[in-house]
C-alpha cells in the first residue's frame, strides 16, 4: 500500500495515464478527416446553388433574358443557405449534427433487386434536375438536390436524461430537423411575396418546399414523413396551397 501511495505521489503511474489519452486522441479524432468532410459538404452546397440556379433561370435562358440570372443566382444562395441553417440549428438544439450532400441513389426501384447496388451512386441531384429543365425547355423545375444526415454528437447521452436519453437520434427528431428546413423556405416564399422586386423569389421558396417535400429515397420529405407523418402532413398540406396560389396569383 505504501509502495503504491510512493509511486503515486512520485507521478510514476499518472504519466502513462497521460501518455494513454494522447494515444486516445491521435487515434480516435483526425482533425485531416474531419477538415475534409467539412470541404466535401461544402463543395456539395455550392454544387446545390449552382444546380438550383441553372434550374431556376433555364425558362429565362431560353428567353434571352440574361439580366436575370444573377438575380436568380443570389435568390438560390438565400434559399440553400437559409435551409441549411435552419437544420443545423435544429441539430445543435439537439445535441446533434447535420451534413448535407448531393442526393445519391444507390439502386434503381424496380429494375434492380433491393440487395444489388450500383457500382457508382448515381447522383440523382445533379443530373435530374438539369435534364428535366433541358428535356421540358425549363417548363418542370425539379428542385430535389440536396440530402441530409443526422448524427448525434458525442456528449448527447452526457447532457439527456430520463425517458429522452438517446445517444442515437430517433426517426421524431429526424423529422424534427428535415421540417425546420422547410418551414424557414415556406416562411421565406411569405415574406418574399410582398416585395415587388424580389417576387419571384417567393415562387423559388415554393417549389423548392414542394420538391423536397417529396416522400421518396434519402429526400427531405422521405425523413420527415417516416419521422412524424402528422407534420410532414401539414407542411404537405400548406406548400400545395402555396403551389396552387403562386400558379394563380404569382
Amino acid at each position: 500500500m505504501s509502495y503504491l501511495r510512493k509511486n503515486l505521489s512520485s507521478g510514476i503511474c499518472a504519466k502513462p495515464l497521460s501518455n494513454n489519452i494522447n494515444r486516445s486522441n491521435k487515434l480516435y479524432i483526425n482533425p485531416n478527416l474531419k477538415d475534409n468532410m467539412k470541404s466535401s459538404e461544402l463543395t456539395d452546397i455550392i454544387s446545390a446553388i449552382i444546380i438550383l440556379a441553372i434550374v431556376s433561370s433555364f425558362s429565362f435562358a431560353i428567353k434571352q433574358k440574361w439580366i436575370e440570372i444573377p438575380l436568380i443566382l443570389i435568390f438560390s444562395v438565400i434559399i440553400i443557405s437559409l435551409s441549411i441553417l435552419a437544420k443545423k440549428f435544429t441539430a445543435y438544439s439537439l445535441d446533434a449534427d447535420v451534413e448535407h450532400e448531393i442526393w445519391q441513389m444507390h439502386h434503381f426501384p424496380n429494375l434492380l433487386p433491393p440487395y444489388r447496388k450500383l457500382k457508382n451512386p448515381f447522383k440523382a441531384g445533379a443530373i435530374i434536375p438539369v435534364l428535366l429543365s433541358i428535356v421540358s425547355l425549363g417548363l418542370v423545375k425539379f428542385m430535389s438536390i440536396l440530402t441530409y444526415e443526422t448524427k448525434a454528437l458525442k456528449y448527447r447521452a452526457s447532457k439527456r436524461h430520463g425517458f429522452y436519453s438517446f445517444t442515437e437520434m430517433t426517426d421524431s427528431h429526424n423529422a424534427l430537423i428535415g421540417a425546420s428546413g422547410i418551414f424557414v423556405i415556406l416562411l421565406l416564399a411569405i415574406i418574399s411575396y410582398f416585395f415587388q422586386p424580389i417576387s419571384y423569389l417567393s415562387k423559388i421558396a415554393i417549389y423548392y418546399a414542394f420538391w423536397n417535400l417529396l416522400p421518396i429515397s434519402k429526400l427531405d420529405g422521405a425523413q420527415i414523413f417516416f419521422g412524424n407523418r402528422i407534420l410532414w402532413t401539414v407542411l404537405a398540406t400548406i406548400t400545395g396551397l402555396f403551389v396552387v396560389l403562386s400558379i394563380i396569383i404569382v
